[in-house]
């Protein structure tokens, strides 16, 4: 008797968010179909009944953290993506560059666990990246007061304040300049974010 389609949307599910814990912790390349499935509790043979190979596993990990980890995320931050006010473009400032989310190797956003894995993937990989970008820079931008002009580019200013003052304390040995580079970009962001306020 055949799975039920639940059954199956659930079993690649948890296919899914075990491979991107995984990968977040380890990379992409240290990470092995064999162990995914062990790690979710499943057979390797069953692996390909959802995916072609591990290159699809890695995009759809890549693609599933923003409608699932990353909706969570923001609900915790007390993010409402619908009714975006300024002070929602701060508190996703607050949460990104907190020490919570650097501490969530499992949990972060893939924009910081993966990049470097991101940049040799292939192109749907990294379209699904770019979706998590684009994401993060509508909020900012949409968050942002309507008069000011500049908007878009101060949300991606944000963005990319966001991102690398967190790929970088995440790559640093919990230090000083780690803890200190986090707070220099969380002040940038937020100086860019409110100085048109």
């Amino acid at each position: 008797m055949p799975y039920s389609v639940a059954h199956t949307q659930n079993t690649r599910t948890k296919i899914v968010e075990t491979a991107r814990q995984l990968f977040n912790q380890h990379g992409f390349h240290q990470v092995t179909i064999d162990m995914v499935m062990q790690q979710a509790g499943l057979t390797r043979g069953g692996f390909y009944n959802h995916f072609k190979n591990k290159e699809a596993l890695f995009n759809e990990a890549v693609a599933s953290f923003l409608m699932g980890r990353g909706a969570e995320w923001r609900g915790n931050a007390g993010i409402d993506v619908t009714n975006l006010k300024p002070d929602m473009a701060q508190k996703m400032v607050d949460a990104y560059l907190s020490d919570d989310h650097l501490d969530d190797t499992e949990g972060q956003c893939p924009m910081i666990a993966l990049p470097s894995d991101v940049a040799r993937a292939d192109d749907t990989t990294r379209e699904s990246f770019e979706t998590l970008l684009s994401a993060m820079v509508w909020l900012l931008e949409t968050a942002s007061p309507q008069d000011n002009p500049d908007r878009r580019q101060d949300a991606l200013a944000a963005a990319a304040l966001c991102v690398g003052g967190m790929v970088l304390a995440r790559a640093l040995p919990i230090s000083k300049l780690a803890t200190d580079i986090r707070h220099a970009a969380h002040k940038a962001a937020t100086d860019t974010l409110s100085a048109r306020s």
